[in-house]
């Protein structure tokens, strides 16, 4: 853990990172690519409606000795429609069958305390009728609608309108992704996978910003400096929040894990499997895009600015200028004097520019010749 925290602030400090604005082409790339394949998914195969939104019938027995997979086909074989069979906790079981009526309840209900070797009147049997379904289905595009539009106004007088585009197009990708899993997966789709795609956006906007709010502060006074552009400090917005982000998403993600895997997936409580895959996928999808979609498309539309194009001129003037005078520096230091014979060299001392007037020193040398030896009178 303080390896961790060591690390965050390191990049917090912008001492280190990961250049994610840079590559923002290969995150585009990836997004895109899973998206064409949730909606050809989506297109191909569908999403598996749960009754409430087919309509049909549910039927709660008590206690059976018969096992799911001989419910299941019980169930089959008197409405001669595909049942989904859930064991409860008392031992009983809820079965649901898409598509049927009054009438045909009566006679499943009637066939199924046979089979199942319980009381006809301890069977519980209520009908959903599709309209109810189509509300619920109305009500709940009308929620996300009213949200993403509260949501980019909030972001537009918080922040500015190109963090609102931004951040709507990444919750128009976390949605697009969970719903196109549940179409390859082919996970029943309930009220309560509903609620839990509703939930999913309030996280995935919850981490895009934090983002922009460090963005926010960093960029304050950006034209007046010449040391970054847009794009570098959007970068080193991402890295200094990168930890937390991390520990965010982590620490939802592990009680959503238990629900899908083990409640659902080991325990086999399938009716866990609505909101908990809903809820994991989104998080997930959450977390990556307000990394590597919010942000790199922020940073794309500020540098479309004048100003932001300018700044990146005078950025990247000046760092042409710094790398033209260290080099003009490291070559001068770098260059070693020619060598020079006996007959050139300089005495100790003696300046460059008087190399050449050695030859006419001897003369200066021999005036005290004929001068009389010993002590001066």
């Amino acid at each position: 853990m303080s390896k961790l925290g060591n690390l965050g602030a390191r990049l917090y400090r912008g001492e280190v990172g990961y250049d994610f604005i840079g590559k923002r082409k290969v995150w585009y790339g990836v997004s895109i690519l899973i998206t064409i394949t949730a909606v050809v998914a989506l297109a191909v195969q569908g999403l598996n409606l749960g009754i409430e939104f087919k309509g049909g019938a549910v039927f709660t027995t008590p206690k059976t000795e018969a096992s799911v997979s001989q419910t299941q086909e019980a169930a089959e074989e008197a409405s001669g429609h595909q049942a989904i069979v859930q064991k409860l906790g008392n031992g009983g079981v809820r079965i649901q069958v898409s598509g049927v009526d009054t009438a045909k309840s009566d006679q499943i209900k009637a066939e199924l305390a046979t089979d199942l070797k319980v009381p006809a009147n301890d069977i519980n049997a209520e009908l959903v009728g599709p309209s109810w379904g189509a509300q619920i289905a109305n009500k709940a595009w009308m929620g996300l609608g009213i949200f993403m539009i509260l949501c980019v106004i909030y972001l537009a007088i918080a922040f500015e309108w190109r963090m609102a585009v931004a951040a709507l197009i990444a919750l128009i990708h976390d949605i697009t992704i969970t719903v196109g899993i549940y179409a390859l997966v082919g996970f029943e789709v309930t009220p309560g996978t509903v609620i839990g795609l509703l939930t999913i956006l309030g996280y995935s906007l919850y981490d895009t910003v934090v983002v922009f709010d460090s963005l926010k502060e960093q960029s304050k006074g950006i034209t007046k400096q010449t040391k970054q552009t847009y794009s570098e400090v959007a970068n080193l917005s991402i890295n200094s929040t990168l930890v937390r982000s991390i520990n965010t998403t982590v620490v939802a993600l592990l009680p959503v894990a238990g629900l899908l895997f083990i409640g659902g997936g080991v325990l086999g409580a399938g009716m866990l499997n609505d909101i908990s895959l809903s809820l994991f996928v989104g998080l997930a999808a959450g977390a990556y895009s307000s990394i590597f979609i919010a942000t790199p498309l922020v940073a794309d539309l500020k540098e479309r600015e004048p100003q932001m194009k300018a700044l990146k001129k005078r950025v990247l003037a000046k760092r042409a200028q710094a790398a033209a005078k260290s080099e003009s520096e490291t070559t001068g230091q770098d260059e070693e004097p020619a060598d020079l014979g006996p007959e050139d060299a300089a005495p100790a001392g003696a300046a460059s520019g008087v190399v050449g007037q050695r030859r006419t020193q001897p003369q200066a040398r021999n005036r005290g010749r004929g001068r009389p030896s010993g002590k001066r009178r």
